[in-house]
């Protein structure tokens, strides 16, 4: 059964047209360790939502080397030793909070090192923001794709550094922003083995910083992805998912599109209100196989 919407998904952002020209070469840091708990935009949080355990695993907040400095990560993977294949977890607007921390240990349950940084920490604190609008115009919109990319690289980097994680075997993982990043970062890293993308933007979002939406691409794309959408989800409409799934046949990739008719956005994200455990539960059994399917 579908939940009641909250107000988040039911009409887009407009994004503020003063963007930053720092991006990776800004030396100061505005974030240096991560959040506890949930984004106080992402309120209300209800009861339902899922919390993962870490027995077995290793599992908490790291430090990633990058451009200027370094950023703050969740990383969960699991105690026992040996080199398991690396998922990039991709943030939503609300940053690196409890959701995003529990997926990474979902993941890890199944066997991968999974890495979610913190990719806001140079342009703001989003956990400390209570209104949506004021996280895209004052911090998401002055995130450089550029810096974005560099940041999951350097994750990459930093798993297999410690040793515990197969590098050569990577995916990436994202909702919301982080659903638009994944496609992106696919195109960006041809080295990636396979990429799922939950409801994540494919147009409108080009600024100086963020050249190119997922529509753009979508043909250049080489790693397989997996794009899981909502049937009624105001920030991408039903259109764009059309053209995108037709560049994507262009691209040689073996991606694909799934969506679920009569959903809204976020309906993934256990601890609001727009999530859906059916379809939330689906879909995550075709992440496993998504990544399973393609060497991972």
């Amino acid at each position: 059964m579908t939940l009641a919407l909250n107000q988040f998904g039911l009409r887009p952002l407009e994004a503020d047209s003063t963007v930053s020209r720092h991006g990776m070469g800004r030396r100061q840091f505005l974030v240096s360790s991560l959040a506890t708990g949930f984004a106080l935009a992402s309120s209300p949080v209800l009861a339902q939502a899922i919390k993962t355990d870490s027995k077995g695993l290793v599992a908490g907040e790291v430090s990633v080397p990058v451009a200027g400095g370094s950023i703050p990560a969740y990383r969960a993977a699991p105690a026992k030793a040996g080199k398991y294949p690396v998922i990039l977890v991709i943030q939503e607007i609300f940053g690196v909070h409890e959701y995003i921390k529990d997926v990474c240990r979902r993941l890890a349950h199944l066997g991968y090192y999974a890495i979610a940084p913190e990719l806001f920490a140079r342009q703001g604190d989003v956990s400390k923001l209570n209104d949506i609008g004021e996280i895209f115009s004052q911090v998401v919109s002055k995130v450089p794709d550029a810096q974005v990319f560099a940041d999951l690289d350097a994750s990459l980097a930093f798993a297999r550094a410690s040793g515990r994680a197969d590098s050569q075997r990577a995916g990436v993982i994202g909702f919301c922003y982080g659903g638009r990043m994944t496609w992106l970062y696919a195109r960006h890293n041809p080295s990636i083995k396979a990429g799922v993308s939950y409801y994540g933007l494919l147009g409108g979002q080009k600024s100086e910083i963020k050249p190119a939406d997922p529509l753009d691409v979508a043909s250049e794309i080489k790693a397989p992805v997996l794009g899981l959408y909502a049937g009624s989800d105001a920030y991408v409409p039903d259109e764009q998912v059309e053209r995108m799934r037709a560049a994507l046949q262009q691209s040689g990739s073996g991606s694909d599109i799934v969506v679920f008719p009569g959903l809204n956005h976020g309906f993934h994200a256990d601890y609001r209100p727009t999530y859906d455990k059916a379809a939330a539960n689906y879909a995550w059994k075709l992440t496993r196989n998504w990544f399973r399917d393609h060497g991972l």
